[in-house]
């Protein structure tokens, strides 16, 4: 069990269609002292009803599910503000459905097979408005996706108009989100305290229209601010 305790306990709500999958991310999470789950959803109709119901602080979300997919309960949560955050549980097999996810406003994503200790600190880090994604999953992912899709050409010259808008020193705290780092290793590797990193940040968002750092990560993806393969030159 982690000792990075929050406080007040977080409440989450677990949304997975294989029960085995929910009982085991219950089973870790609930081990955390600063970490309850509140209820469990087997589809995302149910997931949209219990979070209505529930409120929870953080949601756990599959993907592929029947009824209402992750996508869409996903959007639909955070679009009536019934939980703070929600973040993406699943597998490589999902890719498809990941760059929908953090459009649709989710925090970030982790595999299922991820250990207890990394689910609980992903958990921490959506209720404090932070993300975590594994970098490589994120450069694989990314890279896929936007060399299958590229922005339309529209979109890329209105992105290139908002990043105009960032400071050089913004700039350089958005190569960092893209490339996966958390506000500790920004901090650490720009020289700057993690306080005037959140401020950035904040910016950042702001600036590019983006409502995560996941969502700006995309963003440097797709108006070619990140090219595909730079991230691995970190």
């Amino acid at each position: 069990m982690t000792t990075d305790i929050l406080g007040p306990s977080t409440r989450v709500l677990v949304v997975d269609d294989q029960q085995i999958v929910r009982a085991g991310l219950r089973t870790m999470l609930d081990s955390e002292a600063d970490i309850s789950v509140v209820d469990e959803a087997a589809d995302g109709e149910e997931a949209v009803a219990k979070a209505a119901h529930l409120r929870p602080d953080v949601v756990l979300m599959d993907v592929r599910m029947p009824r209402l997919n992750g996508v869409e309960a996903t959007r639909r949560i955070l679009a009536a503000g019934t939980a703070k955050a929600v973040v993406i549980i699943t597998t490589f097999d999902d890719e498809e459905y990941l760059l929908d996810s953090i459009r649709a406003g989710a925090s970030g994503f982790l595999l299922k097979d991820a250990g207890g200790d990394l689910l609980a600190t992903s958990v921490r880090a959506a209720m404090r408005g932070d993300s975590l994604i594994d970098p490589g999953m994120t450069r694989s992912l990314l890279e896929h996706r936007l060399r299958a899709q590229p922005a339309a050409p529209a979109d890329t010259s209105v992105g290139r108009d908002l990043l105009a808008a960032l400071s050089d020193r913004e700039q350089e705290v958005l190569a960092a989100v893209a490339r996966g780092l958390s506000n500790a290793a920004i901090a650490a590797e720009l020289f700057l305290s993690e306080a005037t990193v959140k401020t950035h940040l904040s910016n950042i968002l702001v600036k590019t229209q983006t409502q995560s750092r996941v969502q700006a990560a995309v963003f440097a993806y797709e108006t070619g601010f990140v090219r595909p393969g730079w991230l691995g030159q970190a």
